[in-house]
């Protein structure tokens, strides 16, 4: 095969890739929202629904990983070829999720024993940061680049970081201001810290702060999933087009645990036309950090600091009465991102090029090259 026929090929969409990456996704993230609902059920706060949640983030990247790095031979993670110390990581991984797996079942099996297993998984998490930094300092930034695993730049951390901070914090103060719901009554909850402020500004570095950091191997999961492999397949229709298909494809992935009153309660079927325009709007914003700066890692911490930010602000500080008729994840909440969109979407770094979309590695490559 020539030059021109291969460089042809690797810019068009491999539907095959594409597709046997969604059903094993979707195969095994349903199945466990399946053996959550048949089992314990979910409940919002309970340990066993926080396991099967943070398992289900997993998914993704397991999926991508194990058809990359064994099924994929062009993949650039494929293991014949790619032979250097990052590989080491996604190998970790791949076993933190089988690990996962193995804790699900014995909460299934020892439901007293649910917030030990719990807890467990988040130590593991932990760990999963831990080996990633040990790998970095014995590897080259050109090794991770390769690897599709750059750690982007300092100051679009902290940009973009007080982007989805800010954000959530006005959607807050709107729900107030437009009384959509009631303060939240932290007095008891603040009694051993000795004022409420300290208590809330504990909680917040905590939580906004602290958890967020922790928290990004987890979502990783989602993120070298959906904006790392599917994502970079996908613009090579367009980017455009590619990254609204990725949104409508992470939506549905959402569905099940929606039906089952995951972030909107009671609302299973406006609760999917919420999620739908949530994540797709979403997905865009997301989808662009990742164009602009190449970097995994930064995605999967705003995907980590938009879940922990939200959750913060309306368990600690303000309760929306309806999570569908509020803003943050409602439907204010979407008409505020759809001029953010709008605005995002004016890049230059959206238009297409004849060489069509870049695979994650690719991107990181380049943006580090630059």
């Amino acid at each position: 095969m020539n030059m021109t026929s291969t460089t042809r090929n690797t810019n068009r969409v491999n539907w095959r890739q594409v597709g046997l990456f969604i059903l094993l996704t979707f195969a095994l993230s349903w199945g466990i929202d399946l053996l959550l609902e048949l089992t314990s059920g979910y409940g919002s706060n309970s340990p066993q629904s926080l396991l099967f949640l943070q398992l289900q983030m997993l998914l993704p990247a397991f999926s991508a990983i194990l058809l990359s790095a064994f099924f994929f031979k062009g993949s650039p993670i494929y293991f014949r070829s790619f032979k250097e110390r990052p590989r080491w990581f996604f190998y970790f991984y791949m076993l933190l999720t089988l690990v996962y797996v193995t804790l699900a079942i014995l909460v299934v099996s020892v439901p007293a024993q649910a917030a030990i297993f719990s807890a467990i998984g988040s130590s593991l998490a932990f760990l999963a940061l831990l080996v990633l930094l040990g790998l970095r300092r014995f590897s080259s930034r050109e090794a991770f680049a390769r690897a599709g695993l750059v750690g982007g730049k300092l100051h679009d951390w902290v940009l973009y970081g007080l982007a989805f901070a800010g954000f959530y914090t006005l959607c807050t103060a709107l729900n107030a201001l437009f009384r959509m719901g009631q303060p939240v009554d932290v007095s008891t909850m603040a009694a051993q810290s000795g004022s409420t402020s300290t208590y809330l500004l504990l909680a917040a570095v905590s939580s906004v702060l602290v958890a967020p950091l922790v928290s990004v191997p987890i979502a990783f999961g989602e993120e070298y999933g959906w904006r790392g492999f599917l994502q970079g397949q996908l613009t090579r229709l367009g980017k455009k087009r590619g990254v609204l298909l990725v949104g409508l494809i992470w939506s549905v992935w959402h569905y099940p645990v929606i039906l089952m009153g995951h972030n909107y309660p009671g609302q299973p079927v406006l609760g999917i036309l919420m999620m739908t325009a949530y994540t797709t709007a979403l997905a865009f914003i997301l989808g662009y950090v990742m164009l602009k700066t190449g970097s995994i890692w930064l995605v999967a911490y705003l995907h980590a600091l938009n879940n922990q930010v939200f959750n913060y602000l309306s368990v600690l500080i303000y309760k929306p009465d309806n999570a569908v008729l509020a803003f943050g994840g409602g439907l204010y909440g979407v008409m505020l991102l759809i001029p953010i969109v709008l605005l995002l979407l004016r890049d230059p770094i959206w238009r297409d090029t004849p060489s069509g979309g870049q695979t994650l590695s690719q991107s990181a490559s380049l943006q580090h090259a630059t």
